[in-house]
């Protein structure tokens, strides 16, 4: 067996461990991060059978994705990293699922850019849920606004909320904080986890991991 799938195997062990122990009746998913991987790395887990793949540039992932998912129709491809107008039409070709959707500006784009080729795309709201002003992400005293704006006034399909917490050993709480926004607007869905803090994030109710490296190994 390959060894980039006994790590997935490896990790959803854990994961239902978690699941199993918290019982919260959630299912959570993993998101195999591929970004600067080839896909010669990548196809081990598409025959293994795995269905979530999370790219953070368009250009990459146009590059990359768009003769797998013309072979393999049912792979989701989420787009995990910061997403410019600019780059909106040729991102809503190839991404199902958007997870860093944070500003009105963006929101119309996407909606503008879907509609051009019907297509449905579910979309995450980032929060910058440490206040940092170096990160995406919609401030909380603003995330309502945006969100029924998106859900009003576009008619979006948001599903969740997603974050990537500071590096700054506050990550629980961080988490909990999500979950009770996540609770309090009613989504279903919270993109939140990586490789260094998934089990963390499982505690508090997320749906979504994005796992790389401990996937794929350490990138160049």
């Amino acid at each position: 067996m390959d060894h980039i799938v006994s790590n997935l195997i490896r990790i959803k062990e854990e994961i239902n461990s978690k699941n199993s122990k918290i019982d919260q009746g959630i299912s959570t998913k993993i998101i195999a991060v591929s970004k600067t991987f080839p896909e010669n790395k990548i196809y081990p887990l598409i025959e293994y059978g795995h269905i979530d793949f999370g790219e953070n540039k368009v250009q990459e992932a146009m590059d990359k994705w768009t003769k797998i998912k013309e072979k393999f129709e049912n792979l989701n491809l989420h787009m995990i990293g910061k997403l410019q107008t600019n780059k909106v039409k040729h991102a809503v070709k190839i991404f199902d699922y958007i997870h860093s959707v944070d500003s009105i500006k963006l929101a119309k784009k996407i909606f503008e850019e879907q509609n051009k080729i019907k297509k449905n795309i579910k979309l995450f709201l980032q929060i910058n849920i440490g206040d940092e002003s170096q990160k995406s992400g919609v401030e909380l005293d603003n995330l309502e606004k945006l969100y029924f704006f998106c859900k009003n006034e576009l008619r979006l399909d948001v599903v969740g909320l997603m974050c990537i917490p500071p590096n700054d050993e506050k990550t629980e709480k961080y988490f909990s904080e999500m979950f009770e926004i996540k609770k309090r607007l009613g989504f279903k869905e919270l993109s939140m986890g990586m490789s260094n803090d998934y089990l963390l994030a499982i505690k508090y109710g997320s749906t979504y991991l994005r796992i790389g490296s401990k996937i794929f190994g350490v990138r160049n």
